[in-house]
């Protein structure tokens, strides 16, 4: 790296919460955030944010006339991005740079145009301005008044570490010194299960821990939704108030075997972590957060790209999925999220059903993973300041 970026603010909302202590709290029980929902008549396992967070969405909805037509990706993003440029003491005259992304977009609010539109074979006004990607970082852009630059794009389930990769690349080009970097999704929607399910990969059991994510002995699929939003505000140098450093990055792509699986031992990540550790020790890296989607393909081939990179010095493994699900373009930085934290509080966080786990003495040292279709792989390394 030509030199370290600093975390000096990371936000969310979950559902572990809307604040870093609610997650901090909630990461440390053992129980999970997953329900049962009703999607057209079905029911299907998901984590929603809790309804205190719900309620602070539909307060930010009718606090202005313009916001009550957009759609909750968007609306998560801009309170997610709000509390992360408090947290940092920026303001709009700063003109930080803005990247937000998404795997989906308003996936709602697209649902309910095209329902409409099927009946009455017309499309609503707003429907394409509101709809469209770009429409979360400018949205957040408007309403944080910053005139900075504003990058939205999806990078499916990798997509909030593209985020930062990017808020990197424009800090160290010079042509901007801050950026808010992050994802926001809110998938919980019929035709957004319905597809899910279709690729096989859905929970289908709820039991104790329905979502089996980096269980390497299950033998089904049991990827389960999330909705969320989190945001990082990145600052080049070594801060004062730096939450965590990001001192290594690696990226990768690979050519793919199957339209939505990566290798078998996932040479992307193989790739992207050796660049994310091209400064450091391998045997330094005391935590790895995976991206573990909880699909028995997808967790034992990121598995087994840790293993060949760390060889006999693995590190303790983690993942937040099993948890508050999978939230897809906000799961990377939600990874981050709980990498930071337990950098902060310099405790592990591990699984409840994972037997002979490893615990590290320390946490010094964080590797964060993301991966999404396409074998469009991202390894951040995070340090403590």
């Amino acid at each position: 790296m030509q030199q370290p970026i600093s975390i000096t603010a990371i936000s969310s909302i979950s559902p572990l919460g809307k604040s870093l202590d609610d997650a901090w709290k909630n990461y440390q029980l053992p129980k999970h955030c997953i329900t049962e929902k009703q999607f057209l008549g079905n029911t299907a396992l998901v984590a929603e944010i809790p309804m205190e967070a719900k309620m602070e969405i539909e307060l930010l909805r009718h606090s202005h006339n313009k916001y009550k037509s957009l759609d909750n990706t968007v609306l998560y993003a801009i309170y997610a991005g709000r509390q992360a440029v408090k947290q940092a003491g920026w303001n709009g005259s700063d003109d930080f740079g803005i990247n937000i992304g998404s795997s989906r977009g308003a996936t709602h609010l697209f649902e309910t145009y095209y329902e409409s539109f099927l009946k009455s074979e017309k499309s609503e006004t707003l429907c394409s301005p509101t709809t469209t990607l770009g429409n979360i970082s400018s949205w957040v852009a408007h309403d944080l008044q910053t005139q900075g630059p504003e990058v939205s794009h999806s990078i499916t389930c990798s997509t909030a570490l593209h985020a930062m990769l990017n808020g990197i690349a424009w800090i160290y080009a010079g042509m901007c010194n801050k950026f808010l970097v992050g994802g926001s999704e809110a998938p919980l929607t019929p035709f957004t299960i319905a597809q899910m399910r279709a690729l096989k990969i859905y929970a289908k059991e709820n039991g104790e821990y329905p979502c089996r994510a980096l269980d390497l002995l299950k033998n089904q699929n049991s990827m389960i939704l999330g909705e969320a939003a989190s945001m990082a505000c990145l600052e080049a140098g070594i801060r004062s108030n730096a939450l965590a450093v990001v001192t290594g990055f690696g990226y990768a792509t690979e050519l793919l075997e199957h339209n939505i699986s990566i290798s078998s031992d996932a040479k992307c990540f193989q790739k992207s972590m050796r660049m994310a550790l091209a400064n450091c020790n391998p045997e330094d890296v005391d935590v790895v957060v995976m991206h573990a989607p909880s699909t028995v393909k997808g967790d034992l081939s990121e598995f087994k790209a840790i293993e060949i990179v760390f060889k006999n010095d693995m590190p303790s493994l983690t993942t937040n999925k099993w948890k508050i699900g999978h939230t897809l373009g906000a799961s990377g930085m939600l990874s981050i999220e709980l990498a930071v934290l337990m950098l902060q509080h310099n405790q592990f966080v591990g699984l409840p059903f994972v037997e002979h786990e490893k615990t590290p003495n320390k946490v010094r040292n964080v590797l964060v993973n993301a991966v999404g279709f396409g074998g469009n792989a991202v390894s951040i390394l995070l340090s403590k300041n």
